[in-house]
């Protein structure tokens, strides 16, 4: 297994199904917080739902479609970056992320999805990195931004979620302007 350091004690692994007790103690922490925009906290309810949750992954991971991160502060899982999707043969990719409040506002997010953005460009060959989120999900959006990710646009009333819909902002990155960001 491999760690990355995200600096400030933090770092970057895997998340497998062998973290399922970890991984549903981290959810319970951050279950509100969580699931203001995400819908991971009410798809992770108790010790079942959590192994299945990161098993999905382990498949995803073996058919390379799919990768799952978890986010390490002190030895505590306090979030994670993940690639929703990854469809290689059209070199593209969803890059999705969620934290509990105890780890928010240290720029965790923005230094994980960077570091997955670099693999995926670097060593899977996408071309197109994704980001999709609620409009109403300033801190999200401002990981884009700090991404240099462009906007897209809107889907409108686009996501049925906890009763209402909102609408879904669209944004991404390309290779060629992620490696001259990167190399500015």
């Amino acid at each position: 297994m491999f760690a990355v350091s995200l600096g400030d004690g933090a770092e970057l692994r895997p998340l497998e199904p062998w973290h399922a007790e970890e991984f549903l103690s981290h959810m319970e922490r951050g279950r509100e917080f969580i699931g203001q925009y995400v819908g991971l906290p009410d798809r992770v309810t108790d010790l079942e739902s959590s192994r299945s949750f990161l098993r999905t992954y382990a498949d995803k991971a073996t058919a390379d479609t799919g990768r799952i991160y978890g986010i390490w502060t002190g030895g505590k899982l306090v979030g994670g970056v993940m690639f929703r999707t990854m469809d290689i043969p059209n070199a593209s990719a969803e890059a999705g992320c969620w934290l509990e409040p105890s780890a928010a506002g240290r720029g965790l997010v923005t230094r994980a999805v960077r570091t997955i953005i670099d693999w995926a460009v670097e060593e899977r060959g996408i071309h197109r990195v994704e980001w999709v989120v609620a409009s109403e999900n300033e801190p999200s959006i401002a990981v884009a931004r700090r991404l240099g990710m462009t906007r897209d646009g809107v889907l409108r009333e686009s996501f049925l979620y906890r009763g209402r819909r909102y609408d879904m902002e669209i944004w991404s990155v390309l290779a060629p302007e992620w490696r001259a960001a990167r190399s500015a």
